[in-house]
């Protein structure tokens, strides 16, 4: 194994662990109040993204989370879809690594 798998094998552990630690509930009506605090010119792309996820998926079980680098992760269990996003800062969608990861966290709760 090289430095660099070591590195990236670590860091997604520390993700994990600090997901495992901060995942909570979240309601739609919460997750729109956040959309609106993090979105607040509602023609940013990201907004528009973030707005139709919600509006495709009104009635999914949504949870929220902090990575260990500080990043919020919204997830949507039924769509099996997610976000991150830096307050004041960037915004992803999550990837198949990430959305494994929370699966199986969210099924432990």
């Amino acid at each position: 194994m090289n430095y660099d798998d070591d590195t990236m094998n670590h860091s997604m552990d520390l993700r994990r662990e600090s997901i495992r630690k901060t995942i909570k509930p979240i309601t739609l009506a919460e997750l729109k109040q956040l959309g609106e605090k993090q979105f607040p010119i509602v023609t940013d792309p990201w907004c528009v993204k973030y707005f139709d996820f919600l509006a495709k998926h009104p009635d999914d079980k949504f949870y929220q989370a902090t990575s260990a680098e500080g990043a919020r992760v919204i997830y949507g269990r039924d769509a099996g879809q997610g976000v991150w996003f830096l307050p004041g800062g960037g915004m992803g969608i999550l990837q198949p690594k990430g959305l494994q990861a929370l699966k199986e966290i969210v099924a432990t709760l």
